[in-house]
């Protein structure tokens, strides 16, 4: 047998050939243990058993030699689903490639590039594994639209946030969508300074994603799947399943967020093959509410007591439990996630030249951590470049007096916090804490910086948008009559997760 070597640093698999090429109805091949770590599946490496491969709508398990079979279709994406103690290989990058792109003449002409022509479909298309470790506890990396129009926002985003992460012990990252804005060429410029955290990263297709000059939807990633692969997947980590979605459904004129049946079957089939008390996390990049077939989705997640989702897209923060649709569902927690580049890498620059970015609900600009133990999660905020307990700010006045303090508020924004989060706050060491309300409202920190804005010269950077009520916004009155003298107001949240956090703020009281 004579083998075609295919780098795994292009598109990630090795393909042999052997005789005529298959018909173009039906797709073969093996996944297999390249144990000399060449790409390429040489005599005596044995396949990998048990281990899903889909064509985006069927899943199939390989047999005891890692054999599979498919039905093909003109232009298709075959895929492997990771299996848990198993990685695909990676490129330099970091960017895993667990593929083959079958598109015989390429993508159609574009603004920006897609798949060059690969030919008539090769006789076996071989995908290589590599064993490693997987521990049931391990940490995920989530950012959301990282969204850089130039290179110039590609360096924000090194000295912003990627620096503070390199070396960092995750499995591996992912961003939600808007891997950049609209110009695709800075893909590449921006993977590699992703890739320096040194953890393999996945992706998910955003609006500012795609090839906009097609006026169809199945042309529209033609750029995404050239340089990321499948718009849409799944992989196994430890005691975890991951789903990847496709939720921009692009019209020629804009976009909304749909899944569409054929990959809510990709879906259901991924599923069969899932157990059912195992935790099911799907990510996307619209968020669940704003997507049409959202309850073809929960409906797909029925029988699977743990599952939760995540979004990026409205560059502000919010935890939401999607209400059941009927008996049958659970309520489902999905996080609307903040974003790397904040409002837009909008508001005045820092000493480093790097703007705040505030969001509009108040959230600072950065990333999230999750932690997962077998089929149980928490996560973290992390605002860029700021103390890892740094969860929330307190808005209080500067001073108030002894006989007026009753009538001015405290109001805390906990960046991560949702409808299950309690918030207390207590004046001085000795008072007693107070429950506080949870409240939709301006983050007023927000509210002061866009002020200050109309009192600056257009040179300053790039406007804020407007402020968007917040939903993890709490707010009490201060304690009546408190001793004159200057106090700390200490405020404690406890999280979803059971997680807490502490803060504190000065107030004088005269």
């Amino acid at each position: 047998m004579s083998h075609l070597p295919i780098s795994r640093y292009i598109i990630a698999i090795a393909v042999a050939t052997c005789g005529t090429a298959l018909a173009q109805d039906t797709v073969r091949g093996v996944v297999y243990h390249d144990s000399d770590n060449d790409g390429v599946r040489d005599s005596g490496e044995a396949g990998v058993d048990g281990v899903g491969v889909s064509n985006g709508k069927d899943v199939v398990m390989t047999d005891a030699q890692g054999k599979y079979e498919l039905p093909i279709g003109a232009e298709a994406i075959v895929f492997v689903v990771k299996p848990t103690n198993w990685r695909s290989a990676i490129n330099d990058q970091q960017l895993p490639r667990y593929y083959y792109s079958h598109k015989p003449d390429g993508s159609k002409d574009s603004k920006f590039a897609g798949v060059a022509p690969t030919g008539a479909l090769p006789a076996s298309v071989d995908f290589p594994l590599y064993p490693q470790e997987e521990s049931d506890t391990f940490k995920v990396i989530f950012f959301g639209d990282p969204q850089p129009r130039n290179v110039e926002e590609v360096n924000y985003i090194a000295h912003d946030i990627v620096e503070e992460l390199i070396g960092f012990d995750a499995a591996f990252g992912v961003t939600l969508g808007d891997i950049v804005f609209n110009d695709l060429t800075v893909f590449p410029v921006l993977n590699g300074v992703i890739g320096r955290i040194g953890t393999p990263w996945y992706n998910v297709i955003g609006n500012h994603d795609l090839n906009m000059d097609t006026p169809l939807d199945s042309e529209s990633d033609e750029t995404f799947e050239r340089i990321y692969g499948p718009a849409y997947y799944s992989l196994n980590y430890g005691e975890v399943h991951f789903i990847v979605l496709d939720n921009v459904a692009w019209d020629g004129d804009g976009y909304h967020g749909e899944i569409g049946e054929r990959q809510l079957e990709f879906i259901r089939n991924d599923l069969k093959h899932v157990d059912k008390d195992r935790l099911v996390v799907v990510m996307m990049h619209i968020p669940l509410m704003s997507v049409d077939d959202r309850h073809a989705l929960l409906h797909a997640l029925e029988g699977h007591a743990n599952t939760f989702s995540l979004s990026a897209h409205w560059h502000r923060q919010g935890t939401f439990f999607v209400e059941k649709e009927d008996d049958k569902l659970a309520d489902h927690h999905h996080l609307v996630h903040g974003t790397v580049s904040g409002s837009w890498w909008s508001g005045l620059k820092d000493e480093w030249g790097i703007p705040h970015a505030l969001m509009s609900d108040g959230t600072p600009n950065g990333y999230s951590v999750a932690t997962f133990k077998g089929n149980e999660y928490s996560l973290k905020y992390k605002a860029s470049r700021r103390p890892e307990d740094f969860q929330m700010s307190i808005f209080a006045p500067e001073s108030v007096t002894t006989a007026d303090a009753k009538n001015h508020e405290v109001i805390v924004n906990v960046f991560m916090g949702s409808s299950q989060s309690t918030v207390e706050m207590r004046l001085g060491d000795e008072g007693a804490w107070t429950s506080m309300t949870l409240t939709e409202r301006e983050d007023p920190y927000f509210l002061a910086l866009k002020e200050r804005e109309y009192y600056l010269p257009p040179a300053a950077g790039r406007t804020l948008p407007r402020a968007s009520k917040s939903t993890h916004v709490w707010a009490t009155a201060l304690p009546e009559n408190p001793a004159a003298g200057t106090h700390v107001i200490h405020v404690r949240t406890t999280d979803m997760f059971g997680q807490v956090f502490e803060d504190e703020r000065i107030i004088r009281v005269e």
